[in-house]
This record gives structure tokens, C-alpha cells and sequence, in this order.
């Protein structure tokens, strides 16, 4: 569901502001819902009390909302448990985390457990989203934390430690080791930070990847790999990014079944180590290995290398310990490299840094991140097929300034990779959300436009064609991708596939050099927002003729009140059978008034009525201009350029508000809302010229000046 006007916008200034203090860091991280770990441990502590989450509590509504719904048979043995009532002495971790803490349970979230199988290979990375020195026994409160990385902010989720049981069994994830329990919290955490445990099902490796590392990642078809496809992996887990691999299924019934060689279509592996052997029969050649793990904790390929075969019988001890050969049902099997290109079809590899895949010297990548949003009507604008709209998508402008350092295949340009990442649809399944079809396109700025930080108009992308693409549309969370450019500037503008949908997004780009992007924002102004004082000397014929009119209607005091000012503006535009209005309201003739009710009376004298009868036949002139069809309407993706004609300069997230504000349920502006839209518009920019005597740009107000200016306009 889109936020409200208020409460996004609200939202986002206090977001802003927040990151501004330093929040959102690894060091500071946000604290989700607002819960202090260290605070709410010390209060339970002095209570002697353990720590019940309110905010995700031991409930049907934390298992989910259908298939773990009220109405599911699934649930209604569930008991929620601590663990010091399922096992005697319960530990966090025992004996190191690692890979076999983590097997999955009764819930379709294979990616997330992939991802944190990897997570366990290099511990930096696991006690970043594992926060140390928690325990069963000192500090003990019942109390929990983990950190994720969620959209370009650290954010820090509390939990408490009752986990769903089943016969004194975990219902999801558990540990090899019965009394081990930060893998079954961990996920605990990541179920809150979505809404709920069933909204963790199903998935891709790569966003469970991201959100423990902030990382960006790209995705290899087995199919079309680089040749040095074994050189990259090794490469990335010496750097310690993420790996995860699947085998797609292509009969949706056949989902998650056991070939015959023991690996599972549909479901997603951890690649936990890359080494090369010399067995050996192969006196003057290695082979090379992959290790890999299913989630499940069982279920392992039976083919050359996996845990019985003979080719192991070829190999020295020592080659045996260097790879650490076990014999044992845990989930985990190596096989050759020519038969994991083979079996599987994509691999997916989450790097810290971009540049761990191609190469062999480690940059510090410059990396920009940007918020943006899909408004209907006004900034959703759908891909290129749809022309009319597609120029309202947000813009981002990208400078492209050093070329890189060394150049492959005597290529001159600059290496960039381009994430467009979709917000929060995960956490909003439960209200039918879906994930939209995405992409972006990149178009090359022309250098007479350089330094210009406007808009691009529709006829910009009418005639010019794109320098550079995503490979496709996609429904997943992330679409990512690797360009290279020569310098200069550029365009980005990520779009869903079809105009009209609504949601939030980030778009990141990561360069090798120094680049920068940042949203495409006009600044806002207004050309005239006071207005010109009366002329003097003598009348002319057509001003004797405006006060004959004005004291028909004013009668013997010559000033009109709204509901007087309301009877002539509907009297004059029943006429203009083009405008196709029901006619000004009330409310919409008291704006006008307090716009240019310049001595605070509630009406309007002779001068103040005659500058806004101007007025709204300027505006008139507009709003017919831009109803050419004759619809008695304007549409609300071209408000902007209105507005923009009436004289008022405002950026993507004010246009958005007047979308939203004034356009029906049909995405189109009528003139009495064209009207009030300019009215609020001018005199808004009126009252803050009025405050902001140093002209600084910023005025601070009381809460009573506060609410006089907005209670009045």
C-alpha cells in the first residue's frame, strides 16, 4: 500500500535528517522501531524480568498471514518457546559459527540460509549482522539483537528469544548442535525486519546476500560464463564475497525435487570453498573443486567427489586435510568444476567491492546511492514504450570523470556497475504486493547541456536513443549490470515496465574512478509571487468598466467575500463550455481570498480582486492550452509543465505531492483543482518570501506562526 503524502514525506525528512547525525552507519546503525538493545537489556535486567517484543510477538500474525495464517492448520499446534525451556543449557554459539548451524526447517527460505552458510567463512562479515557477547547466561534477559544492511542503511532489529516449537522441536531453522540457537534468532530477526516468518519464503540468494553486507551483486548464466568463471570464484572468496548457485526447474510441480545425482532442482546452494588437487594418477595436471552446501543440513551429490567416492582414495593425506574431506550426511559435497558447470545453471556473487570479480588489484570503488519514487500519475512513467510517459520517470545524472587505470582490450572508458534496487515489496506480500517488473536505461547528456540540471523534456528520448541498457526487464528485487562509458555525463532513469505503479526504490552506482550521481532536481522557485503594486495616475475606460462590475457584485462596503467571489467565478467560467467544471467550491474561493487578502480582512478590495481575476485568466490560458483534447482535464503527468508554465520551478517530490493532492482516481486535473493547486502555490511562496528577510532559503517559524500561515492559506 503507497504511504500517505504526509507520512511518506515526513518519513523521509526524518530519514534524511537522521543520516545527516551520522545514523544509518555500521557504527550507528537505525534502530528498528525504535527499540535501544543496550537500554531495553538494562531495563529487564533491573526488572528481573525477560524481554517479551511487543512489536513482533509470539502470535499468528509474526508466522504470517496465509499459509501460516489464522486460518492454517500448520499453526495450531505451533508453541512459542525460550530456548532454556526446549534444551538444557542452551548456548548462543557453540563452538564457533559455522556452516552446519544452519538447517532448514519447515519454511521455503533455502536462499536466506545459503546466504548465511557464506556468511560464515569470513568471520568479519558474521559478527557485523552477529553482534558478539550475547548469551544464555550472563546479561541474560531474554533479549536479542542482529544488524542488517536495508536500502542504504544499517538498521539494528531487537528480538526476543522465544522461537516457534513443534513437539519441543524448532518448527524452521535449527543447529546440528540441539542446544545452538543464534542461527534460528538470526532468522527470527530477519522475519521481523520483513513482517512476518511466512514472508521469508521463497527467494534469491543475492537479497539475503546484500542485506547482510551491503554489497552489490552480479549474476553468471552457466551457459553463457567467462571462460575464467573458476578464476573469478576463487578470486571472490578470497575476498570474502558471498556465492550461492541453483539449478533451475522448468516444471514449476517438479520445484525443489532430488535428481538422481542427488542435487535438488529449484533450490539454492552455498558455494563454500574453490581449491585445486593433484591426485595421483594425474602426475603433471590438478583438478579443480568446488565445495558446496545444501541448506537442508542432508541430501548430497552422489557423482565424482562426493563424500564416498573413490577419486578420494587417489588423493594423499595431506591433499585430504587441506580440503578438509569429510564422510558425513551434513549437507556438504564437493564436486569437479566441469560438473558444477554441468549441473548447475546460474551462479550468483555477492562482492563487497565490484571490481573482486575482474580485477586482480583492490580499489577502493566510489559508490552513490539515491532514494527515489514511483508516484502514479505524475513520476510513474513505464520503459520507453510508452513515449508520453516515460520522460516523467525520476532522472539521475551521472558524471563520469576519470577513465580507468588499465584499460582491458586497449578499451579507453570508465567501469561502472548500475544496481536498481525495488523497497519493501517483501514486507507488503501480505497485502497482495508483488514484485514489479524493472529496469533502467542510460542516455548520453549532449555537451551544450553539460552543468544543466533540468529535467529532460519528452522530446529528448523521442529523438535520442539510449547509450546503454539492462539486459532485460526483470521481476526480481535487484537489477544490476556493468557498463563502460567514456567520460562525461549521462542520464539514468529507472522505470517499472508498465506506466502507473507505485513504489520506492534506490538506485546505487558503483565506478572504478570518481563519479557522481545524484537526482535530477530543479530548483525551486516562483517567477512572480508578490504582487505588482497598482499603478497610479488616472483610469483608463477599461478600469472604469472593472469598477463598475466590481461594485455590482461588492455592493456599497467594495469588498467580496468568498461566497460573493464564488457566484461571479462560476457565473463567468459556465460559459468556457471547454473547461467542462462543476464550478469553484467554497473552500477553493476562500483560498483565493487569503492568496490576496493583503490586509487581512477575509475579503477582497477593488485592487486585490482585479490582480486575481489577472491571475486566473492567465491561468485559464494554460490549463486550455494543455487541454487540447477538449476533455475539460488535464493529465496529471503533464501538471508539470503547467506548473512550470505558470511560473513555479518545484522538484520530483513536489510534484509528486500535487498528484497526489489534486488528480482523481483517473490520474487527471480539473480546472478548479488546476486553480487551487496555483492559488496554494503562489501564496505559500508569498508567505515564506514574507519570513525569509536575509534571503537565505530558510525560514524558522513558532508553532503559532506555523499554524496561522497554514490554517489561513
Amino acid at each position: 500500500m503507497p504511504y500517505t503524502p504526509s507520512g511518506f514525506f515526513c518519513d523521509r525528512l526524518i530519514r534524511e535528517r537522521e543520516r545527516r547525525d551520522g545514523e544509518g552507519s555500521l557504527n550507528k546503525p537505525l534502530r528498528f522501531n525504535g527499540q535501544d538493545f543496550n537500554i531495553l537489556r538494562q531495563e529487564y535486567l533491573q526488572r528481573k524480568n525477560l524481554f517479551e517484543d511487543d512489536s513482533f510477538p509470539a502470535t499468528v500474525e509474526s508466522l504470517g498471514f496465509k499459509e501460516l495464517g489464522h486460518k492454517s492448520n500448520k499453526v495450531k499446534n505451533i508453541v512459542w518457546k525460550r530456548p532454556k525451556e526446549i534444551c538444557e543449557n542452551p548456548q548462543f554459539i557453540v563452538g564457533g559459527a559455522s556452516r552446519t548451524d544452519i538447517c532448514q526447517g519447515d519454511l521455503g527460505d533455502c536462499w536466506l540460509l545459503a546466504a548465511i552458510a557464506c556468511l560464515t567463512l569470513n568471520e568479519k562479515l558474521l559478527y557485523r549482522v552477529v553482534p558478539q557477547e550475547q548469551s544464555f547466561s550472563e546479561g541474560y534477559a531474554g533479549i536479542f539483537h542482529f544488524q542488517f544492511w536495508r536500502y542504504g542503511d544499517w538498521v539494528d532489529v531487537v528480538i526476543d528469544d522465544r522461537i516457534p516449537t513443534f513437539n519441543n522441536q524448532l518448527v524452521f531453522t535449527k543447529s546440528a548442535e540441539r542446544n545452538e540457537f543464534w542461527s534460528a534468532l538470526l532468522e527470527k530477526a530477519y522475519a521481523k525486519l520483513h513482517g512476518s516468518y511466512e514472508a521469508l519464503k521463497g527467494g534469491n540468494t543475492t537479497e539475503a546476500m546484500e542485506d547482510f553486507t551491503g554489497g552489490v551483486t552480479e549474476f553468471y548464466e552457466m551457459k553463457e560464463a567467462p571462460k575464467e568463471l573458476y578464476k573469478i570464484m576463487k578470486k571472490a572468496l578470497e575476498r570474502g564475497s558471498l556465492m550461492g548457485c541453483s539449478i533451475d526447474s522448468l516444471v514449476p510441480a517438479r520445484f525443489e525435487t532430488r535428481t538422481v545425482t542427488g542435487l535438488v532442482k529449484g533450490h539454492a546452494y552455498s558455494v563454500t570453498a574453490v581449491e585445486e588437487c593433484k591426485p595421483s594418477q594425474h602426475k603433471d595436471s590438478k583438478v579443480r573443486l568446488v565445495r558446496l552446501r545444501n541448506p537442508w543440513g542432508q541430501v548430497e551429490w552422489n557423482g565424482p567427489w562426493s563424500d564416498n567416492s573413490k577419486e578420494w582414495a587417489t588423493l594423499s593425506k595431506a591433499e585430504k586435510e587441506k580440503l578438509q574431506h569429510q564422510s558425513a550426511e551434513d549437507g556438504e559435497f564437493w564436486m569437479s568444476f566441469e560438473d558444477f558447470k554441468k549441473n548447475y545453471t546460474k551462479i550468483e556473487i555477492c562482492n563487497l567491492t565490484p571490481d573482486a570479480l575482474e580485477d586482480d588489484k583492490i580499489h577502493k570503488w566510489t559508490v552513490s546511492v539515491n532514494e527515489g519514487r514511483w508516484v502514479r500519475g505524475c513520476s510513474a512513467g513505464g520503459c520507453r514504450n510508452y513515449p508520453d510517459t516515460f520522460w516523467t520517470n525520476p532522472q539521475y545524472r551521472l558524471r563520469l570523470l576519470e577513465e580507468d587505470d588499465d584499460p582491458e582490450d586497449n578499451e579507453v572508458g570508465c567501469t561502472f556497475v548500475v544496481a536498481l534496487m525495488q523497497k519493501n515489496r517483501r514486507k507488503e506480500r501480505k497485502m497482495g504486493a508483488n514484485l514489479f517488473t524493472i529496469g533502467f536505461a542510460i542516455y548520453e547528456v549532449p555537451k551544450e547541456m553539460h552543468g544543466n540540471k533540468q529535467h529532460m523534456q519528452k522530446d529528448f528520448f523521442l529523438f535520442n536513443s539510449s547509450k546503454a541498457r539492462c539486459k532485460s526487464y526483470i521481476n526480481l528485487r535487484e537489477v544490476t549490470q556493468r557498463f563502460r562509458l567514456s567520460p562525461g555525463e549521462y542520464v539514468i532513469v529507472p522505470s517499472t515496465y508498465e506506466p502507473h505503479q507505485e513504489g520506492e526504490f534506490i538506485l546505487r552506482v558503483f565506478s572504478e574512478k570518481k563519479n557522481t550521481s545524484e537526482e535530477i532536481e530543479n530548483r525551486i522557485e516562483a517567477d512572480h509571487p508578490v504582487p505588482a503594486p497598482a499603478s497610479a495616475g488616472e483610469e483608463s475606460e477599461e478600469d472604469q468598466q472593472f469598477r463598475t462590475i466590481f461594485q455590482e457584485i461588492a455592493g456599497d462596503d467594495m469588498e467580496i467575500t468568498a461566497n460573493e467571489l464564488k457566484n461571479v467565478l462560476n457565473r463567468v467560467i459556465t460559459k468556457h463550455k471547454d473547461l467542462n467544471t462543476e464550478g469553484f467550491s467554497l473552500e477553493s474561493c476562500r483560498s483565493m481570498i487569503a492568496l490576496m487578502d493583503m490586509d487581512g480582512t477575509g475579503r477582497l478590495n477593488l485592487q486585490e480582486f482585479r490582480h486575481l481575476w489577472n491571475k486566473i485568466k492567465q491561468w485559464q490560458g494554460i490549463f486550455k492550452h494543455y487541454n487540447a483534447d477538449q476533455s475539460g482535464s488535464i493529465n496529471s503527468y503533464e501538471m508539470r509543465n503547467a506548473v512550470n508554465d505558470a511560473g513555479f520551478r518545484l522538484n520530483n517530490q513536489l510534484y509528486d505531492i500535487i498528484t497526489m493532492r489534486y488528480a482523481n482516481e483517473n490520474m487527471n486535473i480539473d480546472f478548479d483543482s488546476f486553480i487551487s493547486c496555483l492559488v496554494r502555490l503562489e501564496a505559500m511562496f508569498r508567505a515564506f518570501q514574507a519570513f525569509d528577510q536575509d534571503g537565505d532559503g530558510t525560514i524558522r517559524l513558532s508553532v503559532l506562526e506555523w499554524l496561522q500561515l497554514t490554517m489561513y492559506a
